[in-house]
């Protein structure tokens, strides 16, 4: 559990990257949707939903701001 916790903290913009990606592609899903069915993304809630939750984690994992602590030093 305490792990969990301190994975959390660790990527917490992620994860809050990933609820509002799927809050919003469930969002776009209702209201756009895809009328023919034949849509790959948007024809189901499920495959919208999961989809932005993934691309949501994947954008602000690229804005999360990096630990430098465990990098050598390069001045020696």
């Amino acid at each position: 559990m305490l792990n969990m916790k301190k994975w959390l903290l660790n990527n917490k913009l992620t994860v809050i990257g990933a609820i509002l990606g799927a809050i919003g592609g469930y969002l776009y899903y209702y209201f756009v949707g895809c009328a023919s069915g034949t849509c790959g993304i948007t024809s189901s809630p499920i495959n919208s939903t999961l989809y932005f939750a993934v691309l949501g984690g994947l954008v602000m994992n690229l804005i999360k701001p990096t630990d430098n602590s465990h990098k050598e030093n390069s001045n020696m």
